[in-house]
């Protein structure tokens, strides 16, 4: 009767810790993603994205919505531009779920350029393990200045 009861707790432990692992490289690299905008490392940076990765904005211009789209390139480059220290986007992870190679967090931020608090919202990120790595394939984000309690 003990030998079941263990073999049962044993797989229980194997499969919640394999779940806290992959929770958490999802979470390593969307972490890294941040580290490279404060430290301005666009190599770095690059590294969090998969090959065909895009990236988006939804803001509001003139009571309409608006979809901007930035290459990984030119906000590595961007990123390269700023002064160390200068990008500091802080985040929580809301929402991180997991189905074999595909996962999504959602994170609700705050953004701080050089102190000063600029703007907040929400990054969505789709991430794909290519390799047994993760890799940000799709970040789209809102943006405003009110309401970022």
């Amino acid at each position: 009767m003990k030998k079941p009861l263990l073999f049962s707790l044993a797989c229980c432990f194997i499969i919640f810790s394999k779940a806290q692992t992959a929770e958490d490289s999802v979470k390593t690299v969307v972490n890294q993603l941040f580290t490279a905008m404060k430290s301005s490392n666009a190599p770095l940076l690059q590294q969090c994205f998969a090959d065909s990765a895009i990236l988006q904005t939804i803001k509001e211009k003139d009571g309409k919505t608006i979809i901007e789209q930035d290459a990984v390139k030119a906000f590595a480059d961007i990123v390269a531009g700023m002064p160390k220290d200068a990008a500091d986007e802080q985040i929580v992870f809301d929402v991180i779920k997991i189905d074999g190679a595909l996962a999504i967090v959602w994170a609700p931020y705050k953004f701080y350029y050089k102190g000063k608090f600029s703007h907040c919202g929400v990054d969505s990120f789709q991430l794909v393990r290519i390799n047994g790595e993760w890799k940000i394939q799709y970040l789209i984000d809102t943006r405003r200045k009110e309401g970022c309690e």
